[in-house]
């Protein structure tokens, strides 16, 4: 079991107040993302729940059991940093499995233990090494092993692919995901990332300046946000945002998605003009500046012929739009 629960935490450092009132349930095997802007508070709330840091106020439970006076050694969790943290003079096997041998386990134990680890992370072939022989991306495989030997009851990840390359970011993001379904642990996420944060959660958890915008599904974030803030955090590239009054529509701001803009060299609903183009192959992003609403996103699938300076003409596919009053608040 590994049900997390968050009443009314709130940390402050002097006269600063950093998180500001966080209710919070994390259900038993669910992975919860939290994502932000640099500064919003994520990874001080992860570093409260590992007991790293005190809450000024509120209560932090783990399976119904208070953990605010638990030192975090005794909380039957298991924490993977940005940094790998690893024992440059131990071999990998020896930093997956130091914190069982300070437990008083026996050897046998902690090689059945480690080798588990091991196959489920592909290490098998590296465990006489030291971090110095290692990638980066295997050197945060070794760290996430030393978190699975332990068999917590919540694992805690704050940041752990930012070292990494795009490449090893992606292929290590597609093994936490595994890793989440082969053990059905509990597991809390802490990335700056949307991308990240849609591909891995069960649960997204959206934070800004210490204060929760919205929890929900990444399709219900994406599909259904709250706020300008949310809409424009999720999905990439980020949602338009236009003058509202200018298209005959309610409300301040008018939002939609890339996707959700139809371009063409005929007639629209208001004409622009090419300012940029990126071709991806498999998808293009035209940015058109409008003289009412500023430098708007296209997204096309597939490959696009348009040209940098060319005339064209934009329509919002009907339905897909999303209404916000002057405050930023979702208008339904």
């Amino acid at each position: 079991m590994g049900a997390l629960e968050l009443k009314g935490i709130t940390k402050s450092f002097g006269v600063a107040t950093v998180i500001k009132g966080v209710d919070l349930t994390v259900a038993d095997g669910e992975f919860c993302v939290f994502v932000g802007p640099s500064g919003c508070g994520k990874s001080t709330l992860l570093r409260i729940i590992a007991g790293l840091e005190d809450a000024t106020r509120g209560d932090i439970l783990l399976d119904g059991q208070r953990m605010n006076n638990i030192a975090p050694a005794k909380r039957e969790l298991a924490m993977v940093f940005q940094s790998y943290a690893l024992y440059p003079h131990l071999t990998v096997r020896d930093n997956m499995g130091l914190a069982l041998k300070q437990a008083g386990l026996p050897k046998a134990e902690i090689t059945a233990a480690t080798d588990k680890a091991a196959a489920m992370l592909s290490l098998d072939d590296f465990m006489t090494r030291r971090p110095a022989e290692l990638s980066g991306g295997q050197r945060q495989r070794v760290a996430i092993g030393r978190a699975i030997v332990r068999r917590p009851k919540l694992f805690l990840f704050d940041e752990p692919l930012s070292n990494l390359d795009a490449a090893l970011r992606v292929a290590t993001r597609i093994e936490i995901a595994r890793l989440h379904r082969d053990l059905g642990a509990t597991m809390v996420y802490v990335t700056h990332d949307q991308v990240e944060a849609m591909t891995l959660a069960d649960k997204i958890v959206v934070l800004r300046d210490g204060q929760v915008e919205q929890v929900g599904s990444p399709m219900e974030l994406y599909n259904n946000p709250d706020n300008t803030f949310v809409a424009g955090f999720i999905g990439s590239p980020q949602m338009n945002f236009l003058t509202a009054a200018a298209l005959g529509h309610r409300g301040e701001t008018t939002g939609i998605r890339p996707e959700h803009i139809a371009i063409g060299r005929g007639q629209g609903a208001f004409p622009g003009t090419v300012n940029h183009v990126e071709k991806l192959g498999g998808e293009t992003l035209i940015y058109v500046r409008s003289d009412v609403h500023g430098l708007l996103t296209v997204r096309l699938f597939g490959e696009h012929d348009y040209a940098v300076g060319e005339k064209v003409s934009l329509t919002l596919q009907e339905g897909r739009a999303f209404h916000f009053d002057s405050t930023g608040r979702r208008l339904r």
